[in-house]
């Protein structure tokens, strides 16, 4: 078994969880979460996250606004919606749930 890619599963599982995370805290541009992830070496490009977000959208866990930029164009800002909030505190109770059962097991 390949572990690089058991690791690569592993962050895709875990990836919609640290967008929440990451977007829990203030609405955010795409570029800006990308950097957020590789600075917690949560490694992820542009072709992975947009599909993450509209998925995110269109299950109404997201929202977004449009903002005028002084860099170009106007820029995306995505937030977490109310809905998004309970599903992200299902997520940590889960995450937690995971968590207990590892570290049982590794005793």
């Amino acid at each position: 078994m390949n572990i690089e890619n058991l690791k690569s599963q592993m962050r895709k599982g875990s990836l919609e969880y640290c967008i929440l995370l990451i977007l829990r805290k203030k609405a955010s541009y795409a570029s800006d979460i990308i950097s957020e992830l590789k600075d917690a070496k949560m490694i992820v490009v542009e072709g992975t996250l947009y599909p993450l977000l509209t998925r995110l959208k269109n299950t109404d866990l997201l929202d977004y606004r449009w903002e005028e930029s002084s860099l170009g164009p106007p820029r995306k800002y995505y937030e977490v919606t109310e809905k998004g909030f309970k599903f992200l505190d299902e997520l940590e109770k889960a995450w937690e749930e995971v968590n207990d059962i590892i570290k049982k097991l590794r005793r």
